[in-house]
């Protein structure tokens, strides 16, 4: 059952920017406001990543379907992987009538049985929260029934947006799986990563140096996670949080019951990804990691610069737009100019309060409804290449400029110093494509 305390507790919660700024908490949600992506969506994003276990969807058949595959996010879990396949129990106008606990129970069943996993996510969604299933009350049960967690994941779209669904996401891990096994040893520079979906690789980029460091990632919510690790957050020294702020709820909770302080940090471009592993380094407070980072800092910064000299030789004087969302509207931007693209502008449309006032400082010209704005910007400014996800293409080709996708669409990773590489890459591949211009040209008929 949706707890409206929860919902309006994420709605207001403390460790926001908002708070300072706003009399307000976080926009309710409004007709239509779930367009963008509905809190069942932002839930499954924010756990889906965790191949060792099943995610069901206790919800009509269109629900999942219209949800599917949103995003690239690669495990290296040798087991099957669960998140191929997706999961429904396929609610008709019988269940919506007569209840759909049975049918839930049913599959919850026949999943244990056939696929074994590690856990079971049972997502609630706008129907079956309407017609009142006890999903917690089957969940329980089948916990006790077969010793694995089945976790109740309260997220029906109509409670608000894709980020309030994050939220509901991380309190249903927090509650459910957090702290409920123990490590068999507790490392001194432990570490969980939080909102980092590993889209396309990008937390290979990094992980691999804060281990040459010294650093353990104990777990990660929810990039090639595992259902065990998660279980063990608690003996974790330090939360960091990549990516989603709408996690801030979990780590500022785990703060107040673990005592696990928190910090944010971005991996894109080379000089945040140098300032994310100093943060985390500096969070422990300890000489001979600080040394041991400032020494591998410098090796892979040194082979970075090596890389990229042929391709700012290619991007000098070319100019940018960006519209993303989130941090990446600043930390995108970050990246380009390490690269050295001029930013024109960059979109804020879907930032919070912290993220703006850092893409202040990276960037001149803030974009709050990009669709209206970004074609008289590109020609104001002779703009060479829009950065941007997949809808704002056709801008690129009547513009005749390049384009690359930024979002969760793209192919390859742009994350950490090896990332920074491939966009430089793309970047140069788009400027140099001569299709841009031939497709904004007139048919030869015309």
């Amino acid at each position: 059952m949706v707890n409206k305390k929860l919902i309006r507790e994420l709605l207001n919660e403390s460790a926001c920017s908002h708070n300072d700024k706003k009399k307000a908490s976080c926009d309710k949600p409004k007709p239509g406001a779930t367009s963008g992506g509905c809190a069942f969506e932002g839930a499954q994003i924010a756990l889906f990543p965790y191949a060792d276990a099943v995610h069901l969807v206790h919800a009509p058949a269109t629900c999942q379907g219209a949800s599917w595959e949103t995003r690239a996010t690669p495990t290296s879990y040798e087991g099957d992987n669960n998140t191929v396949t997706g999961y429904y129990t396929d609610v008709t106008t019988n269940d919506i009538i007569f209840g759909g606990d049975k049918k839930l129970e049913e599959s919850i069943e026949y999943i244990v049985e056939h696929k074994k996993p590690k856990a079971v996510f049972v997502y609630e969604t706008c129907v079956t929260a309407m017609i009142g299933d006890n999903i917690d009350n089957v969940c329980k049960r089948m916990q006790e029934k077969h010793s694995i967690p089945i976790v109740p994941v309260h997220s029906p779209g109509f409670v608000g947006s894709k980020n309030l669904g994050s939220r509901l996401g991380g309190e249903a891990v927090l509650e459910h799986l957090i702290g409920t096994r123990e490590p068999k040893e507790i490392h001194p520079f432990g570490i969980n990563l939080i909102g980092e979906y590993n889209v396309t690789g990008d937390m290979w980029q990094y992980t691999p140096i804060l281990e040459r460091i010294g650093i353990k990632v104990v777990s990660t919510l929810a990039g090639d996670g595992r259902i065990e690790n998660i279980q063990m957050a608690h003996r974790a020294k330090l939360n960091v949080i990549v990516c989603a702020k709408s996690l801030v709820t979990l780590t500022r909770k785990m703060q107040e019951r673990y005592n696990i302080p928190y910090i944010s940090i971005s991996f894109y471009g080379k000089r945040d990804t140098t300032n994310a592993i100093r943060s985390i380094v500096n969070a422990f407070g300890d000489e001979e990691l600080s040394r041991k980072a400032e020494e591998i800092i410098k090796e892979e910064e040194a082979k970075l610069e090596v890389a990229l000299e042929p391709y700012r030789k290619i991007l000098a004087g070319k100019k940018a737009i960006l519209n993303t969302g989130g941090n990446k509207s600043w930390s995108i931007a970050s990246a380009l100019q390490d690269i050295g693209i001029e930013v024109v502008a960059t979109s804020i449309r879907k930032a919070t309060l912290e993220d703006i006032e850092i893409a202040k400082s990276y960037v001149d010209i803030l974009m709050k409804v990009p669709a209206q704005e970004q074609a008289k910007l590109i020609d104001e400014h002779n703009v060479d290449i829009l950065l941007a996800g997949g809808r704002s293409l056709y801008t690129a080709i009547k513009k005749k400029i390049a384009f690359v996708d930024v979002n969760q669409e793209k192919k390859i990773s742009y994350g950490a110093y090896g990332g920074l590489e491939n966009l430089a890459s793309d970047v140069c591949k788009a400027v140099q494509n001569p299709v841009f211009k031939i497709v904004g040209e007139a048919a030869p008929w015309e």
